[in-house]
């Protein structure tokens, strides 16, 4: 998570004077060559060999998604409350989870979901005048991701997180790579608002600078998934979930020392409702995951 929150403040910066699938394409480009030496030392080419390219595509697709919608929120946000923003996706798969995995959800947990709801609107500050629709972005990044993540459940019982992170990340060169061909010239930019430049605006040649800062890019984030496939794969998901929200006040620490961007009380409010549901589901999930055990006959003694 620091890595990723490392990342994010490096797009941020980024984003006044480069085109977000500009820096995507070079940030994936790292990441795809990374990749690929993982998946090497993890088993050789066959892995990447899938019996679902469907499912890789789908989940390819909206990780593209929730990946731009959270960058062009980060371009006219604040750090901080744009990831705040972001992390309502656990509650998002929690309810999901119930028509696509057939999984139950408990009225505490369901509690949860809504309060963590109550914090995006709080967030949104709807008392405030119109609601700015930069802010719906991370609201749309967040249920993407969480789709994402449905889909790497079905995945996960046959494909390696290597070859899983291959494809995904191939997915971004593409697209990224299209929309470069398409829109890369600059001619729907001028609009003025920081979202839409930042989606519009022409390619330019990077500095050395800024060509070093999107390497660093592809390097936190083949590293960051890696280090995250890893601690999914070797521990509990209810153990490793909550570190996640380290984020949080990282990306406060990077939004306050970069552009000096200190929460008001009507965000630190809504953070604090998005991330206490998130942690309650998830201290939820490790009691009945307890109990369960605890239910669970003892294997026969030999």
């Amino acid at each position: 998570m620091a890595l990723l929150s490392a990342q994010d403040a490096i797009i941020k910066w980024l984003s006044g004077d480069y085109p977000l699938h500009q820096i995507i394409l070079g940030r994936a480009t790292i990441a795809v060559a990374l990749t690929l030496i993982l998946v090497r030392l993890e088993g050789g080419w066959g892995l990447l060999r899938s019996r679902r390219p469907g499912l890789h595509l789908a989940r390819g697709l909206l990780l593209v998604v929730a990946n731009v919608s959270y960058f062009l929120a980060l371009a006219a946000m604040p750090l901080a409350e744009a990831i705040a923003i972001f992390f309502v996706a656990p509650l998002f798969i929690t309810a999901l989870s119930v028509p696509f995995l057939g999984e139950r959800v408990g009225p505490r947990r369901w509690l949860a979901v809504l309060a963590g709801l109550c914090g995006v609107v709080v967030m949104l500050r709807p008392g405030e005048g119109a609601i700015d629709p930069v802010a719906l972005l991370p609201v749309l990044a967040a249920f993407c991701y969480a789709g994402m993540q449905i889909l790497t459940r079905r995945l996960g019982a046959t494909d390696k997180a290597s070859a899983m992170a291959f494809y995904v990340q191939l997915t971004f060169v593409v697209i990224s790579g299209a929309a470069g061909l398409a829109i890369g010239d600059g001619r729907f930019a001028g609009s003025g608002e920081p979202s839409l430049e930042f989606l519009f605006r022409a390619w330019v040649w990077p500095g050395r600078d800024d060509a070093l800062l999107i390497l660093l890019c592809g390097v936190l984030i083949a590293a960051a998934a890696y280090l995250l496939s890893q601690a999914y794969r070797t521990a509990e998901a209810t153990v490793v979930a909550p570190f996640e929200y380290i984020a949080v006040p990282l990306s406060a620490a990077w939004g306050i020392l970069l552009w000096g961007d200190w929460p008001d009380l009507t965000a630190v409010v809504g953070i604090a409702l998005i991330v206490g549901a998130g942690l309650m589901i998830f201290a939820r999930e490790a009691s009945l995951g307890r109990l369960l055990a605890a239910r669970r006959p003892l294997p026969p003694q030999r």
